[in-house]
């Protein structure tokens, strides 16, 4: 019988983190919807650095495969960014929801994060988090991430394309970022990630325990 866990956010908010230790907690399976569209992304940078078409993006997007998911360069600021104006074309969010949609079914437990999982890939979920934090906690977190990995970045231009993102998730015409109505939002500005992560099992737990 599946469970199905629905985390939305916004950039650097916690959701990856805490749905990775979710699911590791419960023994289900973990998706990052994120990294299907840095996937398609980093193909339609190698395709071309200045124009995204659609029709080449859909067919980045159904050819994309589970190997891609582990491809180095996905967490660089080019391809964030690639990936979420190419999110906004409509051929290529149609491509990639069956796959997810498929993932979420699956026996045995299923966690998603993302931006439109409670909302659009599954508004049955059985339980949604939405996860969040100020902008420039976001910004700082993402910056000493980047930092740490030996990029060469400013914070103020981080907070820059943190601003940037948040507005082209809220206002895209294709599945913006929203809170579901029925999500629990967990604030992370000042929380620790290990309390973030015991809050989220937490609601997931007593969830479990009322099935």
């Amino acid at each position: 019988m599946s469970f199905i866990v629905a985390i939305d956010g916004p950039a650097a908010a916690g959701k990856g983190t805490i749905s990775k230790a979710v699911a590791a907690h419960f023994g289900f399976a973990h998706l990052d919807t994120g990294l299907l569209y840095r996937g398609v992304g980093k193909k339609a940078l190698a395709y071309s650095r200045t124009s995204y078409y659609p029709e080449v993006a859909e067919q980045l997007a159904r050819e994309l495969t589970a190997d891609d998911l582990l491809a180095e360069g996905l967490r660089t600021p080019e391809v964030a960014q690639a990936a979420s104006k190419i999110a906004v074309i409509p051929q290529v969010r149609s491509a990639l929801v069956d796959f997810q949609k498929t993932f979420a079914k699956q026996s045995g437990g299923a966690v998603l994060d993302g931006r439109d999982i409670g909302t659009v890939i599954c508004p049955d979920a059985d339980v949604k988090l939405f996860i969040t934090a100020s902008a420039e906690i976001r910004a700082e977190r993402r910056f000493k991430e980047l930092t740490n990995s030996g990029q060469n970045v400013e914070l103020s231009q981080v907070l820059q394309d943190v601003i940037a993102r948040d507005a082209r998730d809220a206002s895209r015409d294709i599945a913006p970022m929203v809170v579901a109505d029925d999500a629990v939002v967990i604030n992370t500005t000042e929380l620790s990630i290990e309390a973030a992560i015991k809050a989220a099992i937490t609601v997931i737990e007593a969830q479990r325990s009322q099935g």
